[in-house]
């Protein structure tokens, strides 16, 4: 019929025409055959769907529910009053996966006695329920009244999402003792925190502040005895080891404050690197102890094995044992700790962590240093105590007892309140932050400040070059000269 009218067109024309003409043709077929009038009714509630219409959700995978003699999920609503079966105008459906953006995407499979209970309200939206694990004996049916909008009873944890926030879908299992339920994909939701809150300024602005001015001040005394080669003895080499180790426990911790921002492999690692390095420093603290305390034990101090062969044993000592318990803490961690141990007491940030039982095996033997370095200050007390004559030696041995002594308290008061800490008591954390926060400070007078032989060479070294005057000899002369520490 359209030969004549065509004639005079080229073949390229022709074919053009004909394939607009076509397009036009199913376009105007697919409107006129579409079945569901409900994709154009305004008043259609909107439901996100995982799947397609046809499919289920099968060992939490997409499959067609003919394939596997299944019948297709048909939402259920419950009213915001407890009503059951709440009858609605239409439905659409909205396939996929939310879209969270930079929130975190959990799974929740609810079923027949789970601690996971879903509500589908008639408006769309979902709450999220999660049980107390001792109600459960509860019929199933009055859990939708008991948590409806004006409930009777308040669930331990409750959170509702808005429409894009989810997707559900009919779960399936080829295993048999899997129980069929419902399967969702929520976005984590987001707790609204004023920056001005005084907890979330401690805990999130001053708490990393601190831990950054912390690893400055600790590097600042680790370099002065790494750089200054008249500190740079087997007492100096313990002090910056020491020191090395705290800057990599306090940047460790730093990533454990922002849990959001960390998943469960980044959480684990952060967790055992603050925790070795923690178990490290207190390990080279109990070298330098035994080593003040059996020089002082020995009838010659002058013993003929250089500081470097000594530093080598005492990092042979130090390093290994930690490997060792390091390798027995987590070791415990992955093949003998309970899942339930793995885990975060927050709810929607359920990071895997180290365990009770690691946690125990790291602290364990930080215990038992605390225990052995009191042993080595009450006795060394004792032998200086009973020395009736001091040689330059033993005036610099005793500057070094009292410099381990002190931190051996710093130390040791901050690892008392960390485990105080975890009391989820507000005031122990607060108060854990703030001595965390004076570690360092203490750490940078005691082994600075307080030297004197310390500033003095920094005075020389750094500042300005001048002959020393009566105040400037040095904690050794000091003692000879009868001056007090």
């Amino acid at each position: 019929m359209l030969q004549p009218l065509l004639g005079g067109w080229s073949p390229g024309k022709r074919l053009i025409l004909l394939l607009m003409i076509e397009l036009v043709t199913v376009a105007v077929g697919y409107v006129s055959s579409d079945p569901a009038p409900s994709k154009y009714n305004p008043n259609a509630v909107r439901i996100n769907k995982c799947c397609e219409k046809f499919e289920v959700m099968l060992d939490g995978k997409c499959t067609v529910a003919e394939s596997i003699n299944a019948t297709v999920w048909v939402p259920e609503f419950t009213g915001r009053n407890g009503e059951q079966n709440v009858q609605v105008e239409a439905i659409r459906y909205i396939i996929g996966a939310p879209d969270c953006g930079s929130m975190q995407k959990w799974p929740i499979f609810h079923y027949e006695k789970s601690e996971d209970k879903l509500i589908l309200f008639p408006d769309g939206k979902v709450r999220h329920l999660i049980l107390d694990p001792h109600a459960r004996d509860e019929p199933e049916e009055e859990w939708d009244q008991l948590y409806s909008a004006e409930p009777r009873m308040e669930a331990p944890f409750q959170y509702d999402y808005e429409q894009g926030q989810y997707c559900l879908d009919k779960a399936l299992s080829s295993n048999e003792r899997q129980p069929e339920g419902i399967f969702a994909t929520v976005c984590s939701p987001e707790k609204v925190v004023r920056w001005t809150d005084s907890d979330f300024l401690l805990r999130k602005i001053i708490n990393p502040i601190c831990h950054g001015i912390a690893m400055i001040i600790l590097l600042v005394v680790a370099i002065v005895y790494f750089v200054l080669p008249t500190l740079r003895d087997l007492v100096g080499n313990i002090v910056t080891s020491i020191t090395v180790c705290l800057i990599v426990s306090q940047a460790a911790d730093l990533v454990r404050i922002f849990t959001e921002f960390s998943n469960h492999v980044s959480f684990v690692v952060a967790d055992s690197f603050f925790y070795i390095s923690l178990l490290a420093a207190f390990f080279w603290l109990n070298s330098l102890g035994y080593y003040i305390w059996k020089t002082f034990r020995a009838r010659n101090v002058f013993l003929r094995v250089t500081d470097g062969r000594k530093y080598c044993w005492y990092s042979g000592y130090a390093w290994g044992a930690t490997a060792t318990m390091a390798g027995v803490a987590i070791f415990s961690h992955f093949f003998l700790d309970g899942p339930n141990g793995k885990r975060n007491s927050s709810v929607f940030e359920n990071q895997d962590t180290i365990g009770w039982l690691g946690i125990a095996m790291f602290f364990t033997p930080i215990a038992f240093i605390i225990i052995l370095n009191t042993f080595f200050y009450v006795t060394t007390l004792k032998f200086i105590n009973r020395m009736n004559t001091y040689g330059r030696i033993h005036h610099k041995l005793k500057c070094n007892f009292i410099m381990f002594t002190l931190i051996f308290l710093v130390m040791s008061t901050s690892w008392l309140f960390l485990i105080l800490s975890w009391l989820h008591f507000d005031a122990l954390l607060y108060t854990h932050i703030i001595v965390n926060a004076l570690q360092a400070p203490c750490i940078l007078y005691i082994c600075v400040f307080r030297q004197k032989h310390v500033t003095f060479l920094l005075k020389k070294s750094c500042c300005y070059n001048e002959p020393p005057t009566t105040s400037d000899w040095g904690d050794e002369m000091t003692y000879m000269n009868g001056g007090d520490y």
